[in-house]
């Protein structure tokens, strides 16, 4: 079970062996050699630190403090050269998981490393299931509040769009001159009740999802026709769109609606970044699945943000149901993938849709 791990250690040579040991392992591993250091780059990123009893610039102990607070489902292993009963006590008012005595042999330190993570990993699948109990909570409230409200939206929204069209060919009557002061209200108006009926629409669909019709699907194609499709509007944003479905294979999907799935991202990728910025779409071959990733360089998710994004009803955005990444989600779910946030190479998010590939029958 691999982890993100955070070595703060002032000794390069024994840093270098135990970055060696742990990355043939298949743990991503980053190191430093103070705490001010520690808590910069292991802020939202960290599972387990395993930390020196004495730093250049503090104590060990107090760092462990710190790097919990900034990291509440991580674990920190405490390293010293120089045992006490009174560190020892300490490090367990600190909340540490493990007081190792260097030299420490490598079995009992890789047997240590791997419980933590194995905590580290149960504690952050216990508080997924709870957001996922929230999220049903939040869907079936959802679903109450469509079954009662749609019809009623629907009917006033038809009739003002009827009388708005009425209302029009009356205004392309008048004498040419007149008509511009007219339509231009009318247009507008036209814009916000097609916004609202998108609105209902997002509803419609996050409280009863459709069945997929799931069937072999080449995800090249279909990831080519979506960029194909959105270019133009990539051009009049000024966003530069770069795509590489080369890695790209068969999976089992509903086509329909993993282009909505791959159209959204990439909407909103555009939306995050400025004129002129870079939205990147690439596909990424394992075993038994295919990740797509959208990236882009805008400003990125923030850390408080990140497990509250695939929420109903939570956005960012001054306009918007709050329903257009929870959707994204749902049916990615439902084709037994996963949908997750992460920084990006360009600097900004990347959005990662995972797919199981198709079974060879």
């Amino acid at each position: 079970m691999s982890a993100h791990i955070l070595l703060v250690e002032d000794n390069t040579d024994y840093v270098e062996n135990l970055k060696e040991i742990f990355e043939e392992l298949g743990h991503e591993v980053r190191s430093v050699h103070t705490c001010a250091g520690a808590r910069e780059v292991g802020k939202g990123w960290l599972q387990v630190a395993l930390v020196d009893l004495k730093l250049p610039d503090g104590d060990g102990t107090a760092l462990a403090r710190q790097l919990k607070d900034d990291n509440p489902d991580c674990e920190v292993i405490l390293l010293t050269g120089h045992a006490s009963v009174e560190s020892a006590a300490e490090a367990v008012r600190a909340g540490v998981w493990a007081y190792l005595i260097k030299p420490c042999a490598v079995p009992d330190l890789l047997a240590t490393l791997d419980k933590a993570t194995r905590h580290v990993h149960a504690q952050q699948e216990k508080r997924e299931l709870a957001r996922r109990a929230q999220v049903a909570e939040k869907l079936a409230a959802v679903g109450t509040l469509t079954a009662g409200l749609s019809h009623e939206i629907r009917n006033p929204l038809n009739a003002a769009v009827l009388q708005l069209s009425v209302l029009e060919r009356r205004v392309r009557k008048l004498e040419h001159t007149q008509q511009g002061p007219l339509l231009e209200p009318l247009t507008l108006v036209r814009d916000e009740i097609r916004r609202l009926e998108h609105i209902v629409q997002d509803f419609l669909q996050f409280a009863r999802p459709l069945q997929l019709a799931v069937k072999p699907t080449a995800l090249g194609p279909l990831l080519q026709k979506v960029v194909a499709f959105i270019i133009t509007d990539a051009d009049r944003r000024q966003v530069g769109l770069e795509a590489d479905t080369s890695q790209a294979s068969t999976i089992a999907g509903d086509a329909d609606q993993l282009r909505q799935v791959f159209m959204n991202l990439l909407l909103n990728a555009f939306d995050a970044v400025k004129e002129g910025g870079r939205v990147r779409l690439s596909c990424e071959a394992h075993p038994d699945a295919i990740a797509v990733h959208v990236d882009d360089d805008g400003p990125g998710v923030p850390a408080e943000h990140a497990d509250r994004i695939f929420e109903p009803f939570f956005t960012t955005k001054s306009k918007g149901s709050g329903l257009g990444l929870p959707i994204t989600h749902a049916i990615v779910s439902q084709h037994g993938g996963t949908l997750k946030v992460t920084k990006a190479p360009l600097g900004g998010a990347r959005f990662t849709v995972t797919l199981p590939r198709a079974t060879e029958r």
